[in-house]
């Protein structure tokens, strides 16, 4: 199983509306040493939908050039546009991924029919491992079961996951449940995530371990492992974290989490935009909650 346990879907970290390289490296460094199974560069906590072509080929070869073959890398290469999705895989492939990660087309409204024709033009044109992304909150759309396990079946080598993103436990299990026994179903819902994998899911690609990936990565092994009472106290314990992140549009409070930890400028692009003063302060108390962050220290009256 190439995909599975914690992955984190990265942030991309700016200084003065650039890539910062050391940042991102340091960062991935981090996830690495903290045990992380898998990264996913470029998705959409990877702010993919306001990075250029070339930044986007940039952040792929900078995650899989510092990785160095320590963890797999599953490179963010959708678009609506399935020609642009066909070249953003090929890519992927010659940045040397191990695999892609493929959003279902945004905003077209397809059909299932043109969802399958459109996975099956990418599955022909690139033999790398494919892994579609179903997110219907983002996208306007949602992939059907019986669609991709269709796709799982006719394409074996080359679509071999499904990041399910519906919270819909029921669509999840039969999903589970038509696939092939092979087929890799990751969560790409933090909130839900031990649930699905209770289910049989193989493990989740998190915004949360963004944050504590050493945690998102206990709960996976625990969950995987079958030791459900241990799995399932860690998927409280990290669960308002994760409602945290999702108190304003996913990355802003994930970033705005990651500079107040010091791992990087909080710095995102247009149309995204800082949280209000009170946002911030609420995400603040879950990180000391947390023990994220230390409780601040009360003004002393002379200062």
């Amino acid at each position: 199983m190439i995909f599975s346990g914690a992955m984190t879907a990265l942030v991309t970290p700016f200084r003065n509306n650039a890539i910062d390289e050391e940042a991102y490296r340091s960062f991935i460094e981090w996830q690495i040493e903290s045990g992380i199974h898998g990264l996913v560069p470029c998705g959409t906590t990877g702010e993919s939908a306001t990075l250029t072509h070339a930044e986007h080929e940039r952040v792929i070869e900078i995650c899989i050039d510092q990785a160095a073959g320590r963890v797999p890398v599953l490179a963010g290469a959708g678009s609506n546009n399935t020609s642009e999705a066909i070249a953003l895989t090929k890519f992927a492939k010659k940045a040397g991924a191990d695999g892609a990660l493929l959003i279902t087309p945004y905003y077209n409204k397809p059909t299932q029919e043109g969802l399958y024709e459109h996975f099956k033009a990418v599955a022909t044109a690139v033999n790398l491992p494919l892994v579609p992304y179903n997110v219907p909150g983002r996208t306007g759309c949602n992939l059907q079961p019986s669609v991709i396990a269709r796709l799982a079946r006719e394409f074996p080598d080359q679509i071999v996951g499904l990041k399910a993103a519906t919270g819909d436990m029921k669509q999840g299990s039969e999903t589970l449940e038509q696939c092939p026994a092979r087929f890799c179903v990751l969560s790409g819902d933090d909130l839900t995530a031990f649930p699905l994998i209770a289910l049989g899911a193989r493990g989740v690609i998190s915004v949360t371990a963004n944050i504590v990936p050493d945690r998102v990565v206990a709960m996976c092994n625990a969950a995987i492992a079958g030791k459900m009472e241990a799995g399932r106290d860690l998927h409280h314990r990290l669960f308002p974290l994760s409602a945290a992140m999702f108190m304003a549009s996913n990355p802003i409070p994930v970033k705005t989490a990651l500079g107040m930890m010091g791992r990087m400028s909080a710095e995102m692009r247009l149309p995204l935009c800082p949280m209000s003063a009170e946002q911030e302060g609420a995400l603040r108390q879950v990180l000391v909650e947390q023990q994220i962050l230390a409780e601040p220290r009360p003004a002393d009256e002379n200062d």
